[in-house]
């Protein structure tokens, strides 16, 4: 029983007293939990639409509007917070959040990256048309460690919870290879420091082993997709404890290749994906077997937005037990994302963000994909399983 006073947990407990007027919800025998947290989420924009091709197929305004359609897809899937890693249109994903937490549209609640920070030609970089064509709003690339100090100071200033660099190239994008490094050590640790000087942490998208081990000595909070995560890697993630950690997106290698004409991803950048697919398995793998605390993450755009849970089914096909799994998108994210004493846990005084699914996802962890209950803040969005009396 779970007893919820306004927006908080206000009371847990076989036995809670039942307050004269309070409103009854019985979930039957339904598999109650924390709402759910993905890491890594692009929810602006149209799924449709290839990132690459948005700055000239779309406008901010587009871009706000698929945004709320995806907030509310995402908060019925049961992800009740999640961190957003940049849109195409800078500073969009800001107005989005802005307009979840003023209750203008229902969402997840929102840590926002603002805008990426990329160098020319890197895996952020947007503007793949013509060099004589530019988009003048959109000023996400740096090069050199004091750009990259003005960007993050931008960034910052404009709303950004946090900052997003690429220390590698990327799979979906026609820039440098994904395993290639782009950030150097002295372009990183500008980047940690300006946004350590303002309080805010680091996350660092990275595929090759010398990026993502270079990101982790750097100093961020976290190491993103992380696919070529080699023995060294492990020890250094191992040797920083829990300042930095392994942030995987494993569905995405499946999503990435979907068939079907809302797939806009071109054939040259699945080919990426598919051939880092077994090297991210086996970084996986290796973090398992190290015992590494791993974060939960999706990539949602690149997998369709409401379906986050298919990554649960992932992680522990590849071997991670359904209770890990659970507590890694629970209060490991929590902790990772610095909201540990508000979310990832059902305890008195945190918020009430609670999600119910029919059966038991320690038996079969595909249930997490059927939530059929959402409260978030002690406001209800979904209530398929509630019976109220």
């Amino acid at each position: 029983m779970i007893r919820i006073e306004g927006e908080r947990i206000a009371e847990v407990g076989s036995q809670v007293r039942i307050p004269a007027g309070a409103a009854v919800v019985d979930l039957g025998d339904a598999t109650i939990l924390p709402g759910l947290i993905d890491l890594h989420t692009h929810l602006t924009g149209d799924e449709r639409v290839h990132w690459e091709d948005a700055l000239t197929k779309s406008t901010p305004p587009r871009e706000a509007l698929w945004g709320a359609r995806n907030a509310r897809i995402t908060l019925l899937a049961g992800f009740t917070s999640c961190r957003d890693m940049g849109p195409s249109w800078p500073y969009v994903d800001v107005e989005l959040r802005r307009a979840i937490d003023e209750d203008v549209v229902p969402g997840p609640r929102m840590a926002v990256a603002g805008s990426y920070v990329s160098p020319t030609g890197g895996a952020g970089d947007a503007r793949q048309f013509s060099p004589y064509v530019d988009v003048p709003l959109v000023r996400n690339l740096a090069d050199g460690p004091d750009e990259v100090t003005r960007a993050v100071r931008a960034n910052l200033k404009n709303g950004a919870d946090f900052i997003k660099i690429f220390a590698t190239g990327a799979m979906l994008s026609k820039g440098i290879a994904p395993g290639a490094r782009q950030y150097t050590d002295e372009e990183i640790a500008a980047a940690v420091a300006e946004a350590t000087r303002w309080g805010k942490p680091v996350a660092a998208h990275a595929h090759g082993a010398e990026g993502i081990k270079a990101a982790i000595r750097g100093g961020v909070r976290t190491v993103d997709h992380g696919s070529d995560l080699d023995d060294e890697a492990v020890a250094l993630l191992k040797a920083a404890g829990r300042r930095v950690f392994y942030v995987p997106t494993l569905y995405t290698y499946q999503a990435i290749d979907r068939p079907g004409e809302n797939n806009p991803i071109p054939e040259s950048e699945r080919e990426r994906a598919r051939q880092f697919r077994s090297t991210g398995y086996a970084g996986f793998r290796r973090a398992l077997a190290a015992g590494l605390p791993i974060g939960f993450a999706t990539d949602a755009m690149v997998i369709p937005h409401g379906e986050n849970a298919r990554e649960f089914a992932e992680r522990v096909k590849l071997g991670e037990s359904p209770m890990a799994a659970i507590v890694a998108a629970t209060s490991l994210n929590a902790e990772i994302i610095g909201w540990q004493d508000r979310v990832g846990s059902l305890v008195a005084g945190k918020l009430a963000d609670i999600i119910a699914v029919p059966g038991d996802p320690l038996r079969d962890i595909g249930v997490l994909g059927r939530v059929g209950f959402v409260m978030k803040g002690g406001v209800t969005y979904r209530d398929e399983l509630a019976r109220r009396r």
